[in-house]
């Protein structure tokens, strides 16, 4: 870890991080979408769950029939759209933090092992992570959805688990490159156990590619939720998920475009801020790129 922190406060890396376009340009993005889930209570003008019938389906501001209290207008309940879109960041930020945090934890034990000790082991769980890519992500998804019930939790869970190959493949290859190096060696010739050698020695050289990875899955994992909620089978209502808020809008987008429009949007730029981070961090962290 601590390697890590020198490589991130490292001058020539923050050098590079800044100068990349796009990197700030997710940066920025991302920074917007942390500060709403945060500071939500503080920046939404009303309760996301609050239903008012008697102001169902205001149009934006801008488009005749608004109102300045709904900037971007209602939904068929009555409640605010700004609201619910601000409290929906912080949903997806949950998603992304839970559903990478299970796929970096397991994807690394399981792609450490199989990296270091090789032979049979490698096989057979490099097999199962097979398996697993086999299947499309999203409908596998949705098979453990159903298997465990509908719900956010659940959901969740489901978008770590389709995950874990993509970090267990990278930090299989990541220590099958670092294993035979001198350090590991060393360590070796001192009596270093495998476990210590694993954790102490080799991952601390492997984080890199895993941040990065990370950094793209948080866009996948808000991408896959948003359409677990849109079948009904992620957050449940009245939670404010803006794949939930697309699925209650569709039904009137020729009447009430604003309803599904806006969640739509919110969700374009919460992926491609972690995509454009994640293109950033890893021309940054990647010393093959260095100018």
């Amino acid at each position: 870890m601590i390697r890590l922190l020198n490589r991130f406060t490292d001058p020539e890396t923050l050098e590079k991080l800044f100068r990349n376009k796009t990197g700030v340009a997710g940066l920025i993005i991302i920074t917007i979408f942390v500060l709403c889930a945060l500071f939500a209570p503080l920046m939404a003008p009303h309760d996301p769950v609050e239903n008012a019938l008697y102001d169902q389906l205001i149009p934006p501001v801008w488009e005749e029939g608004g109102s300045s209290r709904n900037l971007l207008g209602t939904d068929d309940l009555g409640r605010d759209i700004l609201s619910r879109l601000i409290y929906g960041a912080r949903v997806s930020l949950m998603v992304g933090l839970v559903s990478v945090g299970i796929a970096v934890l397991l994807g690394t034990i399981f792609g450490a092992i199989a990296g270091y000790f090789g032979g049979w082991l490698d096989n057979v769980i490099m097999r199962v992570m097979d398996i697993i890519l086999a299947f499309p992500g999203i409908l596998l998804a949705i098979v453990i959805v159903a298997y465990l019930g509908p719900g956010l939790r659940n959901a969740m869970i489901a978008i770590g688990v389709i995950s874990i190959p993509r970090f267990a493949r990278i930090v299989r290859a990541s220590v099958i490159e670092e294993h035979e190096k001198d350090y590991v060696l060393a360590a070796r010739a001192v009596g270093a156990g495998n476990r210590r050698i694993i954790f102490n020695a080799i991952l601390p050289n492997c984080l890199a590619p895993i941040i990065v990875q990370a950094s793209l899955g948080f866009g996948s994992a808000i991408l896959d939720a948003a359409g677990l909620s849109f079948l009904g089978l992620g957050a449940q209502p009245p939670i404010p998920e803006w794949g939930a808020m697309i699925a209650m809008g569709r039904s009137m987008i020729l009447r009430a475009w604003w309803v599904m429009t806006f969640p739509g949007i919110a969700i374009l730029f919460g992926v491609l801020g972690f995509n454009l981070l994640g293109d950033g961090l890893r021309d940054a962290l990647d010393p093959r790129l260095r100018d």
